[in-house]
């Protein structure tokens, strides 16, 4: 019999509207882009049927909650936080590569596709960022089309869009 994980989840308000945090004991695991009630089974912890398992938590969730909040107010440029990423290998790979994207730098898919070695995986970039638990902290915001469009982003693109330009990376006219 297989033991359900315990989750720990907490609420922060932030310039992108009220963010879900959920963390296990190794760390943080998902953040989201809405109020837990407001979640509706985006995520996949919902789908698993563990939300009797969950434990609001500020303690657990504090660490990263507070750095969001320095990068949100600009004393920030990176992480520092134990996560606990759920994937394939290959997303895994990719949300590492994303990890090495500084802040204020973006990269194209295609760039991304190169560096973890695999050139013609552009498409399967693509499907990894769709799916990467943690936003922000794995900064899929950063990757941007080959030639410099805004393209997809699970937040929506003015999340993205914002995200940018708190990090210099875009000037919004």
């Amino acid at each position: 019999m297989i033991t359900p994980e315990h989750f720990f989840v907490n609420e922060m308000a932030s310039p992108l509207g009220t963010l879900t945090i959920i963390a296990t004991e190794r760390g943080v695991c998902q953040i989201h882009f809405a109020a837990l009630h407001e979640l509706n089974g985006q995520s996949k912890l919902l789908k698993t049927g563990v939300r009797e398992e969950w434990e609001r938590c500020e303690s657990r969730t504090s660490a990263v909650c507070e750095q969001l909040q320095a990068y949100f107010n600009g004393t920030r440029k990176s992480f520092d936080v134990d996560i606990d990423l759920v994937g394939t290998p290959f997303q895994k790979k990719v949300w590492r590569a994303l990890m090495d994207i500084n802040y204020g730098e973006t990269r194209s898919y295609k760039e991304i596709a190169k560096q973890i070695g695999a050139p013609k995986a552009v498409r399967a970039i693509g499907g990894a960022n769709n799916r990467n638990p943690l936003p922000i902290i794995v900064p899929c915001h950063r990757v941007i089309g080959s030639n410099g469009a805004m393209v997809g982003y699970g937040g929506g693109l003015n999340k993205k869009e914002l995200l940018l330009h708190l990090e210099g990376a875009l000037t919004i006219s």
